[in-house]
């Protein structure tokens, strides 16, 4: 039986570090887009990069916010209060807030706002202790994608959450990290393989993309995806290496509209003939002699 599809506008940091773009893009997800959440991001700059990293300049200087990479990542991030304001919109907005923690320390302060589930982005899936922290600590729903991950490091994760007991709170995400991806690389199939392997033993299965447009999103619904997440921004030409490869408003207004869609479409005849055939039937049907 097919769930109607769970749709999350990824914002992450395509607010460029304005609170004011962040509300913008609640209120519009929200009462435009009618998305179910919208998803920020929270990283730690000084605990998730090296010294190296951090003093590097941005591989795309076009697109930094600052001298160096770590600088342009605290240009970013928004504190923990910052996040709080954010969830007040939302609930305002009825919109369900969420976002993605990729350190300890950013797990701990968001999980402090007792969001309705907190994700785990593909880059950290293998952080082992946030993970363990995250099964003992926050009672919510866990999302985490699968990208640039070996099967053997899913095995690996999935087991953690089995021995934790909270692997029904845990939805795993067929995503294949790349920004855009080209759609040979979408792989949507792997959401078969993912629903053979793991679907009894999680709570669901999900798509995150990056590709372009809407098409393999409601191909994904179809294949046994039910929470579907596109990055999302106000306007795909901004400064940032995310906008290129995201939705604006009317794309994730149009994806939650079609996944309704199909939602209501997939369904046997509730009668051999329907009621709206029968006049068609009447007048149309070839009538034997």
């Amino acid at each position: 039986m097919y769930q109607k599809a769970y749709v999350i506008a990824e914002a992450g940091c395509n607010h460029m570090g304005q609170m004011e773009i962040a509300h913008d893009l609640i209120n519009i997800a929200a009462v435009f887009c009618k998305a179910d959440a919208i998803k920020f991001q929270k990283r730690c700059p000084k605990e998730l990069l090296t010294e190296e990293q951090y003093n590097a300049p941005h591989a795309n200087p076009q697109n930094s916010y600052g001298s160096t990479y770590g600088e342009h990542r605290e240009y970013l991030e928004f504190n923990l209060e910052q996040h709080a304001q954010l969830k007040k919109w939302c609930e305002e907005m009825n919109i369900t807030y969420s976002t993605s923690v990729w350190d300890m320390t950013s797990a701990r302060e968001i999980a402090t706002l007792n969001p309705r589930f907190i994700k785990i982005p593909s880059a950290c899936n293998n952080n082992f202790k946030m993970l363990e922290w995250l099964c003992d600590n926050y009672g919510g729903e866990i999302q985490l994608s699968f990208g640039m991950t070996t099967h053997e490091e899913e095995e690996s994760i999935v087991q953690l959450f089995e021995k934790k007991k909270r692997n029904q709170d845990l939805i795993l995400y067929n995503c294949t990290s790349g920004y855009p991806v080209p759609f040979e690389d979408v792989c949507l199939l792997e959401i078969l393989r993912m629903k053979e392997q793991y679907g009894g033993r999680v709570k669901a299965i999900g798509f995150s993309g990056h590709h372009l447009g809407i098409a393999a999103d409601i191909a994904a619904y179809t294949l046994g995806a039910e929470y579907i997440e596109r990055h999302y921004t106000l306007d795909r030409t901004w400064k940032g290496t995310d906008h290129a490869a995201s939705l604006e408003p009317d794309g994730i207004r149009k994806l939650k509209r079609n996944l309704d869609a199909v939602y209501r479409s997939l369904q046997y005849k509730r009668e051999e003939i329907l009621p709206i055939e029968q006049v068609q039937r009447q007048k149309l049907k070839y009538k034997k002699i």
